[in-house]
This record gives structure tokens, sequence and C-alpha cells, in this order.
């Protein structure tokens, strides 16, 4: 059975550079890197006021939704960062959306 596509290639038009991290630490102390690429992405971004001792603090957060399964190889995305607009951000969670037969509809990274 073939499944709707989520989130087509059509609206995926963000250029972004992805680079996702595996369990574990390098003898050098640096994560590993198991992917790495320059992919296009449906980017969607917002901000919000968080009170702080300090008056506030503006925290960033953004997603960005890919088409299919853009890391086969890993089984989960539990970390890593992207470079979308010139700013890096950070992977706080990444997110395979299955179909009812396993395939992967769409991936979502969630960045800060």
């Amino acid at each position: 059975m073939k499944y709707v596509k989520l989130v087509p290639d059509s609206v995926c038009r963000i250029p972004i550079h992805v680079k996702l991290h595996g369990e574990g630490l390098s003898e050098k102390g640096e994560p590993f890197t198991l992917f790495e690429a320059d992919l296009m992405c449906n980017y969607q971004d917002g901000a919000k006021t968080v009170m702080t001792e300090q008056k506030k603090l503006v925290e960033i957060s953004a997603k960005a939704y890919f088409n299919g399964d853009i890391a086969p190889d890993m089984a989960v995305i539990s970390g890593g960062e992207v470079k979308v607009f010139g700013a890096r951000r950070h992977v706080l969670r990444g997110i395979k959306a299955r179909n009812p037969d396993g395939t992967v509809n769409y991936t979502c990274l969630e960045l800060i």
C-alpha cells in the first residue's frame, strides 16, 4: 500500500546543513558524527520570552521537517546540530514519523 507523503518535496525549500551525532564520545572527547548532509527542509521557527531572576530570557525554538527518512542507518536521532539561515542550532529531539507498515513517512528535527 502506498501512503500519502505528509511532508512532500514541494514544500521542502529551505537549504539546511545537518550533522547528526551518535551516542558516546570519541577518544578526543568529541561526539561521533554518524550523518552529515546538505538537505532541503520545511523550516518553522518561533520564540518565547521566559521570565527569569534577571528579568527575561528569549528562547528560540524551531522544527525542520524532511520528506522520508534522512538517516536510515540511525535507529533513533538523539542529537546533533544544523546550520540554517546562517545560524547554528542544536538538535533537541529527532522524530521519525512512521506509516502503519513501519516505513518512515517524514523526519522532524526539533531545534533550540
